[in-house]
């Protein structure tokens, strides 16, 4: 099964364009600058929630990616597809600087062999959909009635990872149900421990928001 739809997504759903987006969605390097801006604004010109938000922010993605998904990486090794399928598309943007203006370049496209023996991977699970999805399960936690919007780039990117040919889909699913869990678990705690501690530690501050989620 998971070879199947790996196969699906990376040689039936093949448009030129489409080829373009994906390679662009998955690669952080293009969109890291956008990340530091957005989060620029919300550090220097957002309010309270918004400053909160982009604290637990940092503390899913450093559970998410850090220690989930490094440790998985390491137990798990499993091959990438196209260290163990042959045939397989890997398609990534042209080195330029900055990494945007790789867009408007010709794509490196190859098409892999096997190698044999296979060698140790890093496919599982995927940190791009772990991180992406802890991030949306944040966004949604503190924005409920706009957060969910977070969820459909997030899915975007996991698809991406598919797609381009550097990960199975179960490593994109697995990834995303990590990326969820840590973007819960690091809310309530961050929440719990608010209440609990934060008038001790900032006390004008907790009295004013004495919940992380009220604005």
């Amino acid at each position: 099964m998971d070879t199947a739809i790996l196969q699906f997504i990376n040689h039936q759903l093949v448009i030129p364009y489409l080829d373009v987006v994906m390679a662009s969605l998955s690669s952080w390097a293009v969109w890291w600058p956008f990340f530091i801006l957005a989060a620029g604004i919300g550090l220097f010109m957002g309010g309270f929630k918004a400053r909160a938000m982009l604290v637990v922010i940092g503390l899913a993605v450093g559970v998410s990616d850090g220690l989930v998904c490094k440790n998985l990486k390491h137990i798990a090794a499993r091959p990438r597809p196209h260290q163990v399928i042959a045939g397989i598309r890997t398609i990534d943007l042209e080195k330029a600087t900055p990494r945007l203006l790789a867009m408007a370049l010709p794509l490196r496209i190859r098409v892999s062999a096997p190698e044999n023996p296979a060698l140790k991977g890093n496919s599982f699970p995927s940190s791009h959909a772990s991180n992406c999805f802890a991030i949306a399960t944040v966004c949604f936690l503190f924005y409920r009635r706009w957060g969910w919007i977070a969820f459909l780039p997030a899915g975007l990117v996991a698809i991406s990872r598919v797609y381009v040919g550097v990960h199975w889909p179960s490593d994109v699913l697995v990834g995303s149900l990590i990326g969820v869990v840590c973007g819960w678990i690091s809310f309530s705690v961050s929440a719990f421990l608010w209440r609990r501690f934060g008038h001790r530690i900032v006390p004008a501050i907790h009295a004013a928001h004495p919940d992380l989620i009220e604005s």
